[in-house]
């Protein structure tokens, strides 16, 4: 293993925490509560299976890595004492795009290419993927078929699940391989098995994924609302029209003001439309329409082009930021969730309502905002930020507070304790409740027969 493996303190240290805020406090203190004892960085599958083997063998936990880019405790090395160490197995070298079957606007690629590599090895063929995650430029397709993650785009298409053909993946029990098709009723899918696996089954290492031609049509507006209320009405009318906007992103007044995208006490709409077919101009009138009929109002296209821009902006800035909060002693969190339209009144103004009462009691003041990230017919993704001041020392405590009292009323309100963001070592306890105790039985069953010695990524979604 030597040739792949290094004990290097700095890349035991890149490789031991994701990008949560709890994450970067840590690393700030130089506090490296679990580290990884060892980086693999495999050349290709044969690398991969002997790794696996070598960790079977030695009673190493081997914990899958991609971009890093988990803010759940996802790729932490927080594993038990039966485990003599942990291996992180980074699969940066495995990054290419395989095979392109334009036929079937289809693609092959290897699980470590991250969001601008395949996108550029796509482009020559005017081609592309069309899954834009938060953390696209560092995050990659084995992560995001692992975590089920959400992209961009806020109808239709919105997580990877649904441009996944077939995966394949290396497990201590051997290949796994599920065969390439466009749709089947032929029994559970063995697609969705590794979907939303989070590395306990074993470590993916290409798909076969479903693509899109380049869009060159588009067009963009910002509509205010009177309230948050009102948006979510105007919201759910689009989501039920079959229009299915490419972005579709409600910010309730307090995001909208931070931002600088609308002012003081509306709430606004980024709403957008896109095409590689035809002019989206009809779709966005008759959204337009839509939103009218709820009170919105859509601002002359250059004030609507700012508003949009400055949300924008502040979204793709927004991850970078994490490191200068915790530097100036602020505590940032985020935590998403979903829940059908009947149950969104209540349920938002409970959730909003507890996360303030936790900022107040943690941290004095702060600020706590919504905004809806994917919307369906039957509901919305609900996405809340926390912005509050953090006493030096106490930022960890402070945090696990909050975050509890968050997540408990995410649960005990009837959501989901992540829409896109996985659930990892730091959302464990809430997803044990919120699913039912057969299924995870026979997700242990799944885990025994492909990793009997129950090495992978220990401690994530079930216990071995």
């Amino acid at each position: 293993m030597g040739a792949i493996c290094t004990t290097d303190p700095y890349e035991r240290a890149a490789h031991s925490y994701g990008k949560s805020y709890r994450d970067v406090v840590r690393a700030f203190r130089a506090r490296f509560d679990h580290p990884c004892d060892v980086v693999a960085f495999p050349r290709d599958e044969r690398d991969v299976a002997s790794l696996l083997e070598w960790c079977a063998d030695s009673d190493l936990a081997a914990i899958p890595y991609g971009g890093g880019t988990s803010v759940v405790g996802g790729v932490e090395a927080d594993v038990d004492e039966r485990f003599a160490g942990a291996v992180s197995i980074d699969m940066r070298n495995l990054d290419r795009v395989l095979e392109v079957d334009h036929t079937s606007r289809a693609a092959l690629i290897q699980a470590g290419a991250s969001g601008p590599v395949l996108e550029d090895q796509l482009r020559e063929h005017g081609l592309t993927l069309r899954h834009f995650p938060q953390s696209f430029e560092l995050s990659t397709l084995g992560g995001w078929i692992a975590t089920r993650a959400g992209g961009h785009f806020a109808t239709l298409y919105t997580h990877i699940d649904d441009l996944v053909e077939s995966v394949r993946a290396i497990t201590p029990a051997g290949e796994y391989e599920s065969r390439r098709l466009p749709g089947s009723g032929a029994g559970p899918s063995p697609d969705r098995l590794m979907i939303g696996s989070e590395g306990i089954l074993g470590v993916i290492t290409q798909a076969w994924v479903r693509l899109q031609q380049r869009p060159t049509f588009r067009t963009s507006a910002g509509v205010r609302f009177t309230g948050f209320g009102a948006g979510a009405d105007a919201v759910r009318a689009l989501s039920q029209s079959g229009l299915y906007p490419t972005n579709c992103r409600l910010l309730d007044p307090g995001e909208a003001a931070l931002t600088g995208a609308a002012p003081e006490g509306k709430a606004l709409l980024v709403l957008g439309f896109e095409s590689a077919d035809h002019p989206v101009d009809a779709w966005m009138e008759r959204a337009l329409e839509l939103c009218r009929d709820f009170g919105g109002e859509a601002p002359a296209r250059k004030d609507s082009s700012d508003s949009v821009g400055s949300w924008r902006e502040a979204f793709l800035r927004a991850p970078y930021l994490r490191d200068t909060f915790v530097a100036a002693g602020i505590l940032s969190e985020t935590f998403e969730t979903a829940i059908t339209w009947d149950r969104l009144p209540d349920f938002h103004a409970s959730v909003m309502k507890a996360a303030r009462d936790a900022v107040d009691q943690v941290c004095g003041e702060g600020l706590v905002t919504c905004r809806f990230t994917h919307v369906y017919p039957d509901g919305p993704a609900p996405y809340f930020t926390l912005l509050a001041p953090a006493r030096r020392g106490s930022e960890l405590e402070q945090w696990a507070r909050i975050k509890a009292a968050a997540a408990e009323a995410v649960i005990t309100g009837g959501g989901t304790i992540t829409h896109h963001h996985a659930v990892g070592r730091d959302h464990r306890p809430w997803y044990d409740r919120q699913r039912p105790d057969t299924f995870a039985h026979a997700l242990a069953g799944a885990k025994f027969a492909l990793d009997p010695g129950g090495v992978m990524n220990p401690g994530v979604l079930i216990d071995a």
